[in-house]
């Protein structure tokens, strides 16, 4: 069984798989006070709630785009399990080829991420990461990672909105009951919620022209769920993505 964790900025993202199959998906909060420790014991916490012990794990795999607190997740993995962690970095094997001006300044998680689009989905592939921030990635129909978008995330958006406007309230993650809003939250629900669903289908519109032709999307992250079921352009939910390139880079380094 392997321990897959991913480190946001916002969220750890940790599951355990087995025979290819994964157990579970969970995310805890990314802090940066806490100590190896601490950590190891929430990890062993979340393996509980699903009847496993840690002994069951026979490696693990980070991927992280926090530096900080890197080491302090890999210690705590390694202190549960008792086997050394893998992080994804300068030497990991991917199996793809990155077209960016500085393939080391791609995110792990993205790469983690575009690993198991290519390997599960028709290509040309677009995926959407919907975390701290909105990523956009691009997979053309040579399996080259192209590059992409980052964009502000849908709370950091509406976060930064409430904290510099003295009238405007803090406001759920929920669709208002209509799109032309009649009431301030209303409104602002439906700019959250409307607006980013017709940004993301606007930049598919746009790559996709890019392209020469139509991809394959994909969402991920937190978020997506809240969001890209109100886009107009066919999406694939998939929250396990990460998890699954997480597997796929492991196999690979390990001769698997």
């Amino acid at each position: 069984m392997i321990l897959a964790i991913d480190i946001g900025n916002t969220n750890i993202v940790i599951g355990c798989i087995k025979n290819d199959k994964i157990l579970f998906v969970e995310r805890l909060s990314t802090d940066h006070t806490r100590t190896e420790l601490e950590y190891a014991i929430s990890f062993k916490n979340v393996l509980e709630m699903y009847a496993l012990t840690p002994k069951e794990v026979t490696g693990s795999i980070i991927s992280s785009v926090v530096p900080p607190i890197t080491n302090i997740v890999r210690d705590a993995a390694e202190k549960i399990t008792g086997h050394s962690a893998m992080i994804i970095g300068p030497g990991v094997k991917t199996g793809m080829n990155i077209l960016m001006d500085n393939p080391a300044t791609v995110g792990s998680d993205l790469i983690a991420n575009a690993v198991a689009g290519i390997h599960k989905y028709p290509l040309p592939l677009i995926i959407i990461d919907m975390g701290t921030a909105t990523t956009i990635s691009v997979v053309d129909a040579k399996k080259n990672y192209i590059g992409g978008m980052i964009i502000p995330g849908v709370k950091v958006s509406s976060s930064s909105l409430t904290s510099r406007t003295s009238q405007l309230p803090k406001i759920s993650m929920e669709a208002p009951k209509k799109l032309i809003g009649t009431s301030t939250i209303e409104c602002m629900k439906s700019g959250l919620i409307y607006g980013n669903a017709s940004m993301i289908d606007g930049m598919i519109t746009r790559i996709n022209k890019q392209l020469g032709q139509k991809a394959t999307v994909v969402a991920t992250g937190g978020l997506a769920k809240s969001i890209v079921i109100h886009c107009v352009e066919d999406i694939i939910l998939d929250d396990e993505l990460l998890l699954k390139g997480l597997l796929l880079i492991y196999k690979k380094n390990m001769g698997l």
